[in-house]
């Protein structure tokens, strides 16, 4: 299977977990496109090695953690004035509280952002995020009970201590 074929068929998860990583479905399209960019070159030893999403999925995270430490990159908030041609979905009663969630989300330090997406999204076990993420289990549970913590701490402040 070639590049263009995995993208073809089967590269639609990828961006979709992306979008799970970064909460920001155009810097996921960049991350992915750059992965991929990097990915060509060595592509016959990357399906060699079995099944490409474990590997590029490993490249997503890492890239995207890599970019959260350049310098160069920063998150630039839109003003009001930028938004005011985007119309907010009425028809779905569950968007503020998503939005919200979402927003909670990012917040969140970028380790423990990885963590949450690999273990709910991509559904891996903790000895396999660990290994994306080059550190030990028992660092991937701190990160992912920090971040549920920060999660719940946040919707306990919001509704003011009432369940």
């Amino acid at each position: 299977m070639t590049i263009e074929e995995f993208v073809d068929t089967g590269g639609r998860a990828l961006p979709r977990f992306a979008t799970a990583l970064t909460c920001d479905p155009h810097l996921a399209e960049d991350v992915v496109q750059e992965v991929l960019l990097r990915a060509a070159p060595r592509w016959g030893r990357i399906t060699a090695g079995g099944p490409p999403e474990p590997y590029l999925r490993r490249m997503v995270v890492n890239e995207y953690l890599g970019l959260r430490r350049r310098r160069a990159f920063h998150d630039v908030p839109a003003s009001p004035a930028d938004l005011t041609g985007l119309a907010r979905p009425t028809e779905d009663p569950d968007y503020g509280e998503r939005e919200e969630m979402l927003a909670r989300i990012r917040a969140l330090p970028p380790k423990q952002r990885a963590v949450l997406a690999l273990r709910y999204y991509a559904g891996l076990a903790d000895g396999d995020i660990a290994d994306v993420l080059g550190c030990r289990a028992s660092t991937v549970r701190a990160h992912a009970s920090r971040a549920i913590a920060a999660l719940r701490a946040d919707e306990f402040a919001k509704t003011g201590g009432n369940p």
